[in-house]
């Protein structure tokens, strides 16, 4: 699980309770309140089938599976130290020689890069194939962010309106002013689920979307940078050298720690 997903969620529910606790509002408002929940949290499902295309909602429950759980990558300090012995072989033995390497490369990206540079493809091939790539990943992250960026943007918006509709019904009978002011304060209790989810769920999923995809794509940017010294056949330390702009200082000390090994576990 993405831990920090769960750890957001969870200050993010406590701050609310606790807020209303401390404000003396009765929590009861915030579970006896079916209306408030069909205008938001339907509403906003609304407003995302009308501003998307079918193909792009129907991706949403994959994008709640990469907010909430972990995706395996390869840490770049791993990648550094395959590279390297990726390029110790090239140098003794010829490129050739990684042929039996390919099918040992869980990465898709990676694994079909290596098979365009074993088959002979010129570097400029190679490396618009490969942004080409990268770009089409970065598209389709950047639509994935911006379903959560627009309902965070209409979510608050259909708060308001829930207020709205629930003191029309406040202020249809006013014969009791008892069961007025409590009605006047249920009808608010729309906006804060729509503030809530907003600002507390959607917006934030979107950001944490938009940098799940920039570590991906440095990565991938990585990859490509390794494949093309492979192929132009650089040395061991070249390539060393080369791929340590993408660690950050923690990561660099760890490899030197380790004799420029790589310490795939050593996170800055």
């Amino acid at each position: 699980m993405q831990i920090s997903t769960i750890i957001g969620l969870a200050l993010g529910l406590v701050s609310l309770i606790i807020g209303m606790l401390l404000k003396g509002a009765p929590l009861v408002s915030l579970v006896n309140n079916p209306a408030a929940y069909v205008i938001i949290f339907v509403g906003t499902a609304g407003t995302i089938f009308m501003a998307f295309p079918m193909s792009e909602v129907k991706r949403i429950p994959k994008l709640f599976g990469i907010i909430f759980k972990e995706r395996p990558l390869m840490s770049k300090t791993e990648l550094v130290k395959m590279f390297m012995e990726w390029a110790s072989i090239t140098r003794r033995e010829g490129l050739l020689a990684l042929e039996s390497k390919v099918e040992e490369i869980d990465n898709t990206f990676l694994r079909n890069g290596m098979r365009m540079i074993i088959d002979g493809n010129d570097q400029e091939f190679v490396q618009d194939v490969l942004m080409e790539d990268i770009n089409a990943t970065e598209e389709r992250h950047r639509s994935g962010a911006l379903v959560f960026t627009q309902a965070g943007m209409y979510a608050p918006t259909l708060g308001v309106l829930g207020a709205v509709v629930g003191l029309i019904a406040a202020l249809a009978d006013l014969s009791d002013m008892g069961k007025l002011s409590h009605a006047i304060a249920g009808a608010f209790i729309a906006t804060v689920l729509g503030i809530f989810s907003g600002y507390v769920l959607w917006h934030p999923m979107a950001n944490k979307l938009k940098r799940l995809s920039k570590i991906e794509v440095e990565v991938k940017l990585m990859m490509v940078e390794g494949l093309l010294s492979i192929q132009s056949g650089v040395s061991t330390m070249a390539i060393s050298q080369k791929l340590s702009v993408f660690l950050t200082p923690t990561e660099v000390a760890a490899m030197d720690a380790d004799g420029g090994g790589g310490n795939s576990e050593q996170e800055g």
